[in-house]
């Protein structure tokens, strides 16, 4: 009896999630097929947000595409392949362009961003940081295949390349290679791989 019931409600909460992923739909300029989002989920912006087919975001999921902040307008687009996989708790925000290809791979807790508050030279350090102007050092990119371990933050201007793997904690201010181990903060190349060591994605960084 106990089994029936725990599978009864194991369905019906499956259920439920196609039924809230269906109706997140309209908050987005677009939607593949088969996707779905957890609650809770905070979405900002979304019609500058384009999902591909097969998504699949856990809970906690926290995506903003902001086109105002104080005086300024912007016009940011976030563009998220098929076969991405978004776990617990992660923060993606946008002033400028953020793009994740196919089949990328995000643990709990992951930050990316393509903009600041402050300028970069820190002309304005005696601004309080909310009153700061945000400034976006150039999108950020995240090729086919890319898996992120827990806990990393992706920052303004990078690119990652295919098949690259970035570890847990892992600040990212440069490029990484495709084919690559990063680690460390700030993130640095611990290992090239081959292609043929990359034909199946690992389940923990």
């Amino acid at each position: 009896m106990t089994r029936f019931i725990f599978a009864l409600l194991n369905r019906l909460n499956l259920l439920l999630t196609h039924c809230f992923s269906l109706w997140h739909r309209l908050k987005f300029a677009r939607v593949g097929t088969n996707a779905l989002i957890r609650r809770p989920r905070k979405i900002f912006g979304g019609h500058r947000i384009t999902l591909g087919n097969d998504f699949d975001a856990f809970p906690g999921l926290r995506i903003e595409a902001f086109d105002r902040h104080l005086d300024e307008h912007f016009a940011p687009r976030i563009e998220i392949g098929d076969r991405v996989s978004i776990n617990y708790d992660c923060h993606i925000g946008c002033v400028n362009q953020i793009t994740i290809g196919n089949d990328v791979l995000l643990a709990s807790r992951v930050y990316i961003s393509d903009h600041s508050h402050g300028a970069p030279d820190y002309r304005d350090i005696n601004v309080p940081p909310s009153e700061r102007k945000v400034v976006s050092k150039g999108p950020v990119i995240i090729e086919d295949g890319v898996w992120i371990g827990e806990g990393a933050c992706i920052l303004p201007g990078v690119r990652i390349g295919r098949h690259a793997i970035v570890g847990a904690n892992a600040v990212v201010t440069r490029d990484v290679p495709p084919y690559t181990i990063v680690g460390g903060v700030p993130a640095r190349v611990l290992k090239s791989l081959s292609p043929g060591e990359c034909h199946q994605t690992p389940t923990t960084p």
